[in-house]
């Protein structure tokens, strides 16, 4: 009876270990000291990437129309002046419209021979949209706003670094979930773990912002991580949900034309008109243009109801030779595990809530840079590199100003403090109820989830079943 009780001991003993909350502080301060500063770099760079097209406005301020005048010349006209501008550029071109009266409009070339080999550097042509002048003629990752969001979505390393950045996002969410847990103090401990003690010192202020603001940031910090993890790997969540072709920037279809070439072939403006026919109310984003006689025109509209603004999914296929309608994608008919995939880029971008929440996504890849820095503080405290100081807050010459020091002056700058606090706490409650309504958009789709994981699990244990059939007759021939 004795050794049975030893050996059972023996086997509960590493799980009781793995739930030993100093196994989870352990998790959490190795994932912090390996892969901190590059969720620092991640939210810093998707932070700044969150206003890339104002920013891009703001240092190149030719591309902004100051007094737009006229009407907008025809897309036949700004493509021939692309066409002119690069005439030994063959193939497909993409025409993109602006949001604003104010923006330009952008011709992508996918490929172009001087960045062939890059995973992604297409050239970006910015054309005037009221007088068809090019304007600019710009590289895709040789622009500050461009190179910095190659940092964030590949680390500049092409395909591998796009994995990593998908790998960063699983160690995200398991380093905020192990915070999270780490600071839960019970329900009745939850005001006290709430307060900013300032007046203990620099180290006490630093964990107790490192707290708050892992606190209030958790929910949107897992939703970026989880998003991101998808547009890294975007065949897992299609498994799931049993979608195709709803990676960003595809269509999953590859339409030709099957009608006769001849002298007569329909243009971008015929084309566009044509495409409306389905959606008469729907507003134009991309047009495609056709490569060799089996291409085909891919006109982009966006209906009222998408979530997506600029990378909309309804689309319909034009033939430029008989003008028919060949396709048509319309994300009304999509199942609900396609209508799931359709909110992975804006969520992910902030754009699925609006101006409100992109700013929010923005404080929140701040937030993570205080939470490195504060934690990082913490922990260089703890083996003595750095010595705990008082911090005060002193009012000179009517300005205020924070400052250390080892002296323990009192703060004069309490009042302020608590109505910064405050305001913490009621972009807290907002977050949290982005959070909610996430959780019931959750809620409405885990049927779906469910039954995507379902049949995954099955497919999975299909083959392995195969698999070991196949050994076992190998090992019997």
């Amino acid at each position: 009876m004795t050794v049975f009780s030893s050996h059972n001991d023996a086997m509960q003993f590493p799980v009781q270990r793995l739930l030993n909350r100093a196994t989870w502080v352990k998790v959490h301060l190795y994932l912090a000291l390996i892969a901190g500063f590059f969720f620092t770099l991640m939210g810093l760079t998707g932070s700044v990437s969150v206003y890339r097209e104002e920013l891009d406005e703001l240092l190149n301020p030719k591309l902004v129309i100051e007094q737009p005048e006229g009407k907008r010349q025809s897309l036949d006209k700004i493509m021939a002046a692309v066409q002119a501008a690069h005439p030994t550029r063959y193939g497909s071109w993409t025409l993109e419209l602006p949001r604003s009266a104010h923006g330009m409009i952008t011709v992508w070339y996918d490929k172009p021979r001087e960045t062939f080999f890059e995973l992604h550097a297409p050239l970006m042509v910015s054309v005037n949209p009221y007088t068809a002048e090019v304007v600019a003629s710009r590289f895709w990752g040789q622009t500050a706003t461009t190179w910095l969001l190659d940092l964030h979505t590949q680390l500049q390393l092409d395909r591998f670094g796009w994995n990593t950045v998908g790998i960063l996002g699983l160690l995200l969410v398991v380093s905020i979930g192990t915070g999270v847990y780490l600071w839960w103090p019970g329900w009745r401990g939850i005001p006290d773990a709430l307060k900013i003690r300032h007046h203990a010192g620099m180290i006490r202020f630093a964990f107790d912002l490192h707290r708050l603001i892992g606190l209030l940031s958790a929910s949107i910090l897992l939703l970026l991580a989880f998003t991101g993890f998808n547009l890294s790997y975007p065949s897992v969540l299609e498994t799931l949900v049993g979608s195709s072709g709803m990676e960003h920037g595809e269509t999953g279809r590859n339409i030709i034309s099957t009608a006769i070439p001849n002298n007569h072939p329909v243009g971008l403006e015929s084309a566009e008109f044509v495409a409306r026919a389905p959606f008469p109310r729907a507003e134009l984003r991309r047009v495609t243009t056709p490569a060799g006689d089996s291409g085909i025109y891919r006109i982009n509209l966006r209906q009222g109801s998408e979530v997506n603004h600029r990378h909309p999914y309804t689309t319909v296929w034009v033939d430029r030779w008989s003008g028919q309608v060949k396709e048509v994608r319309d994300p009304s008919a999509f199942s609900s595990g396609e209508t799931f995939a359709t909110w992975i880029w804006p969520m992910h971008t902030g754009e699925a809530f609006g101006a409100t929440g992109r700013f929010i996504w923005f404080l929140t890849g701040i937030g993570l840079f205080v939470l490195y820095v504060s934690g990082l503080l913490h922990w260089l405290h703890r083996h003595g590199k750095v010595k705990d100081r008082d911090v005060n807050f002193i009012a000179r010459d009517g300005v205020y100003a924070a400052s250390l020091s080892g002296t323990g002056a009192v703060s004069a700058l309490r009042p302020l403090f608590y109505r910064l606090q405050g305001m913490s706490y009621r972009a807290g409650l907002t977050l949290f109820g982005l959070a909610g309504l996430l959780l019931q958009r959750a809620k409405r789709d885990a049927p779906h989830v469910m039954k995507g994981c379902t049949t995954l699990w099955q497919r999975l244990r299909s083959m392995l079943i195969n698999r070991q059939k196949r050994i076992g007759k190998n090992d019997w021939e």
